[in-house]
């Protein structure tokens, strides 16, 4: 339940402070999610996060290499078409 308020809080629009008040508006953010994530690790039960911490780590070992260098490979593409374009960008206006 107190995650989900987290999430909530987070993804809200509506916020404690609003954030046009310059410092105090994303300072807020800055210190309520992480406070509300603190809070959520603590009441879980320890045998869950163990659970999920030796899921994960299952997950981790059993990826396939094609897919992380499928990744890799379209996340420079998408680097190399942004520095492409950014080039021409600044090429032409000279």
């Amino acid at each position: 339940m107190v995650g989900l308020l987290v999430i909530a809080y987070a993804a809200s629009p509506i916020d404690l402070i609003p954030d046009f008040i310059p410092v105090f508006g994303y300072l807020d953010d800055l210190i309520l999610i992480p406070l509300g994530i603190v809070l959520v690790v603590h009441l879980t039960p320890k045998g869950v996060r163990e659970d999920a911490m030796r899921s994960v780590v299952r997950g981790a070992r059993q990826r396939h290499t094609r897919l992380r260098y499928l990744g890799t490979v379209l996340i420079a593409i998408a680097w190399i078409a942004i520095a492409y374009g950014v080039m021409r960008l600044v090429f032409s206006i000279m």
